[in-house]
């Protein structure tokens, strides 16, 4: 899929689209498993909830115009709420950790050149999502302070505009401090995250544990920096881009072709024909979306898995290993010296 040589941006990009066209039913094959049974997951997660707080939020909706709910039905669904969101944040997290680790699975594949199935990517992927989860948690955690810093402004600006009656709140200084927080701590927090972006494609393809792989990850960035952060950015800009155009095509064609208006349906739809309606519109909401998640997590962790293979190269002249891995004499590839 790629030159053993130090790659150049096209080399990368267009590395990352031939693994995916290549590769396109491994990957999506794991992408729509874990998807999946995450979506049932939230949604059994919801089932349970509404089946414990169901009836506060009929008496919440059912509440006259003009009246405050009371707190003691507001504060069980805030409560549900926030448990089942919680719960859909770290199911995300483990999908994407999974999707992650298949990527990397692959990506070793591809660069040999050698042929792989669903089932040896699954396999993979799963013996190594712990030590992923570890690395990507333990990245993730850089984003908190920023974000919390964030949170406190806005917090402190609503406590700040409740708590006015005339005088100045003894708040408003923590408005002020948490943005100027956020800017300080950033770039720091980016300037880390592209050190520790490697891990875990170190995780998969060295097979290393979480803080091995992060003190690996460091290590190859070094020197690379800006190279990595510039194209790692490129990757996840194109692919957002990728998915904010299949959305809105989507949202085209279900606003144009809506089966839910009373025209398509029918003077008087029978509750069968309501049901299919439904059901084919969620079906096709759900498949753009699924293909959305699978391009914007797919697509970047490819480029993420190519830069470790490029800078193994540059570095550590990992070319003639790959070479002999696949079968191939080392001077029958394209060599360069690295700059």
């Amino acid at each position: 899929m790629i030159p053993l040589a130090p790659l150049s941006l096209g080399d990368i990009l267009g590395g990352a689209f031939a693994t995916i066209g290549g590769y396109w039913k491994q990957l999506l094959g794991v992408a729509a498993a874990v998807f999946g049974m995450a979506v049932a997951a939230v949604a059994t997660a919801l089932a349970v909830a509404y089946a414990l707080v169901g009836d506060r939020l009929r008496e919440v909706v059912d509440t006259p115009h003009g009246v405050d709910p009371s707190w003691d039905d507001v504060r069980p669904l805030l409560i549900a709420f926030g448990c089942v969101w919680l719960l859909g944040m770290g199911i995300l997290l483990v999908a994407n950790a999974v999707v992650q680790a298949a990527c990397s699975s692959v990506v070793q594949s591809a660069v040999l050149g050698r042929p792989t199935t669903f089932g040896a990517v699954w396999r993979r992927a799963l013996s190594r999502f712990p030590a992923v989860l570890g690395a990507v948690i333990l990245t993730g955690l850089i984003a908190v302070l920023p974000v919390a810093l964030l949170t406190l402004g806005f917090t402190a600006t609503l406590i700040t505009y409740i708590a006015m009656d005339g005088s100045p709140a003894s708040l408003f200084w923590l408005i002020p401090l948490g943005f100027l927080g956020a800017l300080a701590v950033t770039p720091p927090a980016v300037w880390l995250w592209v050190r520790l972006c490697l891990a875990p494609a170190v995780a998969v393809i060295e097979s290393r544990g979480p803080l091995a792989s992060l003190r690996r990850s460091a290590g190859l960035v070094r020197g690379a920096w800006w190279r990595i952060c510039g194209i790692s950015l490129l990757a996840f800009a194109m692919a957002s881009l990728a998915g904010f155009v299949i959305q809105q095509l989507i949202n085209a064609l279900t606003t144009v072709g809506n089966p839910l208006t009373p025209s398509a349906l029918g003077g008087d739809p029978t509750a069968g024909q309501i049901l299919v309606a439904v059901s084919g519109f969620l079906l096709l909401i759900l498949v753009a979306q699924l293909i959305t998640q699978f391009l914007t997590t797919t697509f970047p962790q490819l480029v993420l898995n190519l830069l470790y293979v490029d800078q193994r190269i540059r570095t550590e002249n990992l070319a003639p290993t790959l070479a002999e891995a696949a079968g191939t004499p080392a001077h029958g590839w394209k060599t360069r010296k690295a700059p």
